[in-house]
Order: C-alpha cells, then structure tokens, then sequence
C-alpha cells in the first residue's frame, strides 16, 4: 500500500527511512509547536487564546504536510513560518493601537489578511503562476540558495535557537556572548548564574554534532536522529548533576487534554472581517502584499534548495511537481487562518529530514502525524533540548554549504548574486528576502553589461516587485 502510493522503491527508499526522516524533521522542528503560540500571543501560556494557538498551529501544520505527502509526495514539513510570525504579532499590536481593539478581535482581524493571502495562494498555485515565478529564477541565484540557507541553519543552530536567562538579564546566545567574548572569564561575568547553561548548552551542541558527523562517515542510517537523542541525554544529566534541575519536571504537572473549548471560542472560524475597515484597506492590500512576497519566496527558497541537496532537481534546476508542493503549503495557510495561525509554509527544518534519507512524502506525512499526535503529547515534545535541536541545524547546514561547488564563480553573474546571498539569509533571517537581493544584484548586472536580453521578462518584474518591497514598503 505505502510503496504504491508514495512510490518508494522508485526513489530509492524505505518505509523505515522514511519514518526515520520524519520522525528527525520533526524532532528538529517541534520547537514551533510551543514557540508559534508565545509569538502570537505576547508568551501569555495558557490563555484561551494561547491555547487556540497552540491548537492551530497543530492542526494546519498536519493539514499542509498531509496535502505535500499525498499530493506532491515530496518529503518536506510545513508549520508556520518563523519572522511571519513576528511580522504578524507585530501587525496585531498595531491594529490595538490603531483601532483601541482588544488584542484577540486585533488577533481575529489579522488572520483576515492571512486567508486572503492563502486564498491568494491557491489561486496563483492552480493558474501555475507560482511555479512560473520558481522557474523565472536564473541559474545562478538557484544553486545560490542551498548554500545560503546552509549558513542561515548555522547561524540559527550556534547563534539563535538556544537563548539562556539569568539575574543578569538575557537571553544569551552561544556565538554571540559565549564565543563572541573576549574571555570565558568575561562571559562568566556577563552571564552570571546562566553561565553553566550555556557551558551545558555549548558541550551539548557539540556532542550532537561530533556524533552525527561520526555516524554518518560510517554510513549509519538515521545518525541525526541518533545524534540528538545522544545530546538529548547529555543535556537531561547535565541539568540533573550541574544545575539541579529535573529536566522532566514539567511533565508531573502538564495537562494533556487538548483545549479545544478555547480554541472554539478564540480562533476557530473566528475571522473578524469587520476590523479590516478599521484599519484602512489601503493597509490591508499593502499587508497581504507583504506577507505573500515574504512567504512565496521563502517557500520557493526552502523547496529548491532542500530539493537540490536531495538530488532531485532535474538537470534545468526544476523540481517534479512543483506545483503541487506550492499548493500544500497555500492549503496549509488557509487552513491556518481560519483554525487560528500565522501563514504556513516550507520549514528550513526539513532539510535534516531529507539528509536522514527522506525521499517521498511519507517522511512529510510521518511529521504531520507527529504534530498531531502533539494535540496531546505536547508537553512531552517540549522536554527536547533545543541545543540538541542545534546540533542537527549546524550538521545539515555544514552539508548545505558544499553546494557552492556547482556556481561558476568565474562568472560575476553568478558569483556576485550567491556571494550577496550568503551573508543576507543568515543576517536578515529571511531566505526571500536574500533571493530578492540576488535578484536584483543579477539584474542590474545583465543590465549594465549589454546583456539585458539575457534577462526574462519576468525576471524583471520579479526584481522591480523587490526594489518596491525594501524601499516603499516596510
């Protein structure tokens, strides 16, 4: 049954693997399902609107992953996208500041503009507009973008997804007040009683590494998933001997039941349309406009350059059934909208799903039984240390990177655009963003040196959209 419809022998595949991959995405992403609510919700844990949130963020990660397995059989995972969902908190605060709304009918007038946006998006995908735009992307920028978003899973892996707290304040990062300090003794200082977490936090993230990169030279199947259990472990005694913590404490106390009542009575169906015309519909176009140029280009960043590292681009740099993983993730947003969540789109995540062997969309349909499975087993998933999470970001970005070998940089078409990649993705933290500049930078180029018919019609536009984007619209 599953090697028929996920067709896994044609892909050189298992169902082991592929669970195995699903089961690794997951693990690496499953922060979203706790940190997506804090976001939208200004960390108010355990209100009725936190818990719809949480609900959500659930159930339209499930519903996008379910339609990537069965409709695109492509392994990769969906959830709502971290920045689009600081954009949208941002949003919601200025509506109650605009229109003196509470913050849930604030919170209920902002998922408007998210189903228009998914609605937008299903439209474009059906038309074959998107996959359009996908192709309009030149050659270079293309084999650019994997590399890119390696250095961007690094610097999420050392220097962002791990923060600790102290009396001193915080949160404190890895690279930025560990390894960016002057001396251990300064940082020691700076850090105050978090010092030991992050020294734990630092020791953990290497032994995950260190035991992935080993498992893997071996050939060893699933060896991210292997190393961040071994990390895992390390991090649990380390909190049990040096900090004195239980690092399973939480769960004597962690409610189980899914609170669907608050879900029913915050988000669900709860689009609030008449808040649009408080707040100006000129701003309601700027910001669907907004959220789709953001969320189109990091879908179609994270689908090409995972696809490219999983070898299955073909020899023009297009991905088979294109098409059908853009329409998962415009179902999974307007699933969002309307269960009560920011935009869904491709994770960066599933890259370690695809490095554990994930071919088909069984891996994608492993993961969303996973979040599922999470409506009652979230706090379980919440114990995973995110520095364990970190090791497999760091590993895959590493493996991310060789990918530069494919740009000519000989050719400064080529070589500028990548090059103006790879420090926007990890600085802006946004792959559309820095595909926007490498759009332009490749644009420009062609222009100036009498090689502008080079140049797709397209390709134009798709640069002129990102000029109005940086300088007219915030």
């Amino acid at each position: 049954m599953l090697q028929k419809v996920f067709k896994l022998q044609e892909n050189k595949t298992s169902v082991k693997t592929e669970i195995v991959a699903g089961l690794t995405t997951f693990m690496t992403m499953a922060y979203i399902i706790a940190l997506n609510p804090n976001l939208l919700t200004n960390f108010d844990g355990g209100s009725p609107l936190w818990n719809g949130v949480f609900l959500a963020t659930c159930i339209a990660s499930a519903i996008g992953m379910f339609v990537m397995a069965f409709a695109a059989n492509k392994p990769f995972a969906m959830a709502p996208g971290m920045g689009l969902n600081s954009f949208f908190a941002v949003v919601v605060a200025n509506i109650v500041s605009l229109t003196g709304m509470t913050y849930t009918a604030s919170f209920q007038t902002a998922l408007c503009i998210i189903f228009v946006e998914g609605i937008v998006f299903v439209v474009l995908s059906v038309l074959n507009v998107r996959e359009k735009i996908v192709d309009a992307i030149p050659l270079g920028v293309r084999l650019g973008i994997a590399p890119a978003i390696g250095l961007m899973l690094m610097n999420i892996g050392l220097g962002s997804n791990v923060g600790v707290y102290s009396e001193t304040g915080g949160p404190f990062y890895a690279m930025r007040d560990f390894f960016g300090a002057l001396t251990p003794s300064l940082a020691k200082t700076n850090m105050g009683s978090g010092y030991a977490a992050m020294v734990l936090t630092v020791v953990t993230m290497f032994v995950g590494l260190f035991v992935i990169i080993v498992l893997a030279k071996k050939g060893v199947k699933g060896a991210v998933l292997l190393g961040m259990l071994v990390s895992s472990v390390v991090y649990w005694a380390g909190e049990a001997v040096f900090l004195k913590v239980n690092p399973f404490a939480s769960l004597s106390t962690a409610s189980f039941a899914p609170p669907f009542r608050d879900m029913a009575d915050t988000t669900l169906f709860k689009l609030n349309f008449s808040g649009l015309a408080q707040i100006g519909w000129f701003t309601v176009i700027t910001l669907v406009v907004t959220f789709c140029i953001i969320d189109m280009f990091d879908t179609i960043g994270t689908l090409v350059g995972t696809a490219s590292r999983a070898g299955m681009l073909d020899k023009n740099g297009k991905m088979p059934n294109m098409k059908e993983a853009l329409l998962a993730d415009a179902v999974g947003t307007v699933a969002g909208s309307v269960t009560g969540t920011s935009t869904v789109t491709t994770f960066v995540e599933s890259a370690s799903g695809v490095e554990a062997g994930g071919r088909t969309g069984l891996t994608a349909l492993t993961t969303g039984i996973l979040f599922l499975a999470c409506i009652f087993l979230a706090p379980i998933a919440a114990v995973i240390p995110a520095a364990a999470t970190s090791s497999a970001l760091i590993y895959v970005g590493v493996l991310m990177v060789t990918g530069l070998k494919n740009v000519d940089f000989s050719d400064i078409a080529q070589a500028a655009p990548v090059a103006l990649m790879l420090i926007a993705m990890p600085v802006s933290g946004s792959i559309g963003h820095a595909i926007g500049i490498g759009l332009i930078v490749y644009t420009v180029i062609k222009l100036f040196t009498g090689k502008a018919k080079e140049v797709s019609v397209l390709t134009y536009v798709l640069s002129a959209i990102f000029l109005i984007k940086f300088f007219l619209v915030a």
